[in-house]
């Protein structure tokens, strides 16, 4: 594991910490939609990523069938390419740990790695936060799955807010630089959407939602540099 400065090391564990509340709330909602304690165990360990662990096991307690919840995980499983694509250059390039990283490249890591100011503490921001999470997630799961009920709900101690005040607290920097600006404004349009499905007519969520996204890529940098013409 790369060299890490104590305040990234800190920074991960406490990030751990906040998603093995989580993990708590998964173990008691997949036992109580009918998965054993083993497969919930096991579903944190192989799966291990928490919001399409959720949508799944939704799918499953509301009646539908497995291929549907697979479906589910899937779609939404589909934006670890993008944050593959990002964390590409920080990757080692040895097949097996990268096989290894496949299994760290969660939403929490690749956020602590790509808010580094300095890029050499990227790679150890990535390997410390994903080992974090994935230890504090599944023996969250894990007490979550044996105690039921016991336990109470997280969000009864107001603890469910600690994860996005955590989570809000990384993605702050990236507001510094235009594109991230840019990306907030595109993820504004969707927040956007959400927010009139109830109330409009459909197909205008949507557009309100594209809306955002055009704003967002009015105010996006390009990558390089139109080149200058070496004509007189």
């Amino acid at each position: 594991m790369p060299a890490t400065p104590p305040d990234v090391r800190r920074a991960a564990i406490t990030l751990g910490a906040a998603v093995g509340v989580f993990g708590v709330s998964f173990g008691d909602v997949a036992t109580g939609a009918g998965l054993s304690v083993p497969m919930t165990c096991a579903f944190s360990v192989f799966v291990f990523t928490g919001a399409t662990q959720f949508a799944a096991v939704g799918v499953l307690a509301s009646g539908g069938s497995p291929i549907a919840a697979l479906a589910t995980g899937l779609l939404l499983g589909a934006r670890h390419i993008g944050y593959g694509l990002a964390l590409h250059p920080l990757l080692p390039r040895s097949p097996r740990k990268r096989l290894l990283a496949a299994q760290f490249l969660i939403d929490e890591s690749t956020a602590l790695a790509t808010t580094q100011v300095d890029k050499r503490n990227a790679a150890g921001a990535f390997w410390w936060d994903g080992l974090s999470v994935l230890v504090a997630w599944n023996i969250g799961t894990a007490v979550g799955a044996i105690s039921g009920d016991a336990l109470g709900d997280p969000a009864d101690l107001g603890l469910d807010a600690v994860y996005p005040a955590a989570f809000l607290a990384l993605l702050a920097p990236l507001l510094r630089d235009a594109d991230g600006r840019a990306a907030a404004l595109a993820g504004a349009g969707a927040a956007i959407a959400l927010a009139l499905v109830p109330f409009t007519p459909a197909g205008v969520p949507i557009i309100a939602g594209a809306i955002g996204a055009l704003i967002g890529l009015r105010f996006a940098r390009p990558d390089v540099a139109p080149a200058k013409s070496s004509a007189p």
